[in-house]
């Protein structure tokens, strides 16, 4: 099956169009260099290199950190691993930021 990266299906225009370059999560099996299977929602869009797995506290979070994300700003970033995330989300969670780059996409 392979490693996968799967993606709500409300990030998938920015995915497409390279706007969102890096995923925040709570925990990842994925390491630099990994080659991936790239899901949003239910479809299969390609294939993506892992080029950084980095880790962070919230509280170090920036804007630049967000933008990548996809998000305007890091609040908004911060707001968007709440909903997601919940209470585990707190100022001292630690989170994984990874950094990837579509290589192809299916037609």
């Amino acid at each position: 099956m392979g490693k996968k990266l799967s993606f709500r299906k409300e990030y998938g225009r920015d995915i497409m169009l390279g706007r969102k370059t890096t995923t925040a999560r709570l925990h990842t099996n994925l390491k630099k260099g990994d080659i991936v299977n790239v899901k949003v929602g239910n479809i299969h869009v390609g294939k993506a290199l892992i080029e950084n797995v980095t880790t962070k506290k919230v509280r170090d979070l920036t804007d630049t950190d967000a933008m990548n994300d996809g998000f305007k700003d890091r609040e908004e970033m911060i707001n968007g691993l709440k909903k997601i995330y919940g209470k585990r989300v707190t100022e001292g969670t630690e989170i994984k930021l990874i950094r990837f780059k579509l290589l192809d996409m299916e037609d």
